[in-house]
């Protein structure tokens, strides 16, 4: 039967973390491996990691949504979303 404290819930690929994280190996491999020189192990990780510092100051929030969803809407109680 049912366990009294879980409930399992299906989760699409699409909206999943896993596929967060393979966007963001995607451009990874896109924007630095591919065109890349690397000396060695360490010279790869090192200019990986400048790579992900970068992005992390550089990237954007996605906010498409739906025309016409309650969540597209702006809100009304004056609130600033700065």
């Amino acid at each position: 039967g049912e366990h009294p404290r879980w409930r399992f819930v299906f989760t699409p690929k699409h909206a999943s973390w896993l596929n967060q994280i393979e966007i963001f190996f995607s451009i990874l491999a896109r924007r630095l491996i591919k065109h890349g020189a690397f000396t060695s192990e360490q010279d790869l990780a090192q200019q990986m990691l400048a790579f992900v510092e970068t992005y992390n100051q550089t990237a954007k929030l996605n906010m498409t949504r739906p025309l016409g969803s309650e969540s597209a809407k702006a809100p009304t109680n004056g609130a600033n979303m700065m």
